[in-house]
């Protein structure tokens, strides 16, 4: 079962640029596999008419799959992270 959320997490990247642990509600989940990344393309054409000039990239939408835990005991989870283009906040699209 999956629930679709669409809320701001913080995220702890490590140096090289992988996620180590997500906050959620307050809660600190822990990364425990290998996480999956990818990029999809926003149609930003379909709800602006133009791209402000030197925005940068507003096309690539930036996600994360990761397998996270609470704790060493806790159920296994996966979290589907999301950054839209020009964005700085990471959203939590959804938990399965």
């Amino acid at each position: 079962m999956e629930a679709t959320l669409n809320v701001g997490v913080d995220v702890r990247f490590s140096p090289t640029g992988r996620p180590l642990a997500i906050r959620h509600e307050g809660r600190l989940w822990v990364v425990t596999e290998e996480p999956v990344h990818w990029f999809e393309r926003d149609a930003w054409w379909e709800r602006r008419r133009t791209a402000p000039v030197g925005v940068g990239n507003i096309v690539d939408i930036e996600f994360w799959r990761v397998q996270v835990k609470l704790s060493q005991r806790a159920a296994l989870r996966t979290f589907v992270l999301r950054r839209n283009p020009g964005a700085t906040q990471w959203l939590l699209e959804s938990i399965s």
